[in-house]
C-alpha cells in the first residue's frame, strides 16, 4: 500500500467515526514528531499494539479485501507488567469489503455491529489440520445458542453481535446496499503477529511504499521511547 492511500483511509475513517459519535483516545492523534518525545511511560501503547491498523492483507486492493481497525485497549500475554486479560477494537467494514477467512489460536472474541449497514459473517469449524471442517457450527449470538451448517453466512444488523471461539473460521464483509458498518470487537488479549491462522496465505500487515510522510504511525511502527 502507498502511504498516501493509508493516510487517506485514516482521514475517511475519522469522518465515519465522528458521524457515529465514536471518540478515540488522545494518542490517536499524536503526530510522528509527538512520538519522538514520548518516554517509557507510554510503552503500553508500543508493546501492546494500540492504535491505527490499516491493512489490505497483501491484496493490493484495500476496498475489495482490507480492513480499517483501531485498537483501543489490549493486554499482553507475554509481558507480566500488563495485567489486562482483554482487548477492544473499533473497525470500519465497507460494502463487499472482505476480511479473509481466518481463526485465532488463543483469542475468543465478540464481534458487534455498532451501527451503519449490516455485517455478513461466514462461519466454519476448523479441523485437526487447520482446514475447513464440514461439521455444524454452534452460534452464540446475543444470548441465543443454535447450530448452522458449515459455511453458513450470518447477518448481523446494527446492535447485534456474535461470539467467535478459538479455532472457529470466520470471514466478514458489509452487505451490499446497506452502507459501511461500524464494528466493535471485545476479546481476550490480541496478538496479530502470532494468533491469526488465515485459510489462505496472506500478509496481515501491509508492505508500505513511502510516497509521503505518515499522518500517524500505525500500531506496528512506533519508535522506541526517547532515550532508549
Amino acid at each position: 500500500m502507498k502511504r498516501s492511500e493509508i493516510n487517506q483511509i485514516i482521514v475517511e475513517g475519522i469522518k465515519v467515526l465522528k458521524e457515529h459519535n465514536f471518540l478515540l483516545p488522545p494518542f490517536a492523534y499524536w503526530s510522528c514528531q509527538d512520538w519522538s518525545f514520548k518516554g517509557k511511560e507510554y510503552d503500553e501503547i508500543r508493546d501492546n499494539g494500540l492504535g491505527w491498523d490499516i491493512t489490505d492483507f497483501g491484496s493490493g486492493d484495500f476496498y475489495k479485501k482490507g480492513l480499517f481497525l483501531f485498537t483501543l485497549r489490549n493486554g499482553n500475554q507475554y509481558m507480566e507488567q500488563y495485567k489486562k486479560t482483554y482487548a477492544e477494537k473499533i473497525m470500519i467494514v465497507g460494502e463487499n469489503q472482505i476480511t479473509p477467512l481466518h481463526f485465532h489460536w488463543r483469542k475468543m472474541e465478540d464481534i458487534i455491529n455498532r451501527g451503519g449497514g449490516n455485517l455478513m459473517i461466514c462461519l466454519y469449524n476448523s479441523d485437526s489440520e487447520g482446514g475447513l471442517a464440514d461439521t455444524p457450527v454452534t452460534v452464540h449470538s446475543d444470548g441465543r445458542i443454535y447450530e448452522v451448517a458449515a459455511g453458513t453466512t450470518i447477518r448481523l444488523q446494527p446492535g447485534e453481535s456474535i461470539t467467535l471461539h478459538v479455532g472457529e473460521y470466520h470471514s466478514f464483509w458489509g452487505e451490499e446496499g446497506t452502507g459501511s458498518v461500524l464494528v466493535g470487537e471485545v476479546s481476550e488479549c490480541n496478538d496479530d503477529s502470532k494468533d491469526n491462522r488465515f485459510y489462505e496465505e496472506i500478509g496481515r500487515f501491509p508492505e508500505i511504499e513511502e510516497d509521503e510522510e505518515p499522518l500517524y504511525y500505525l500500531c506496528n511502527e512506533y519508535p522506541l521511547a526517547k532515550g532508549c
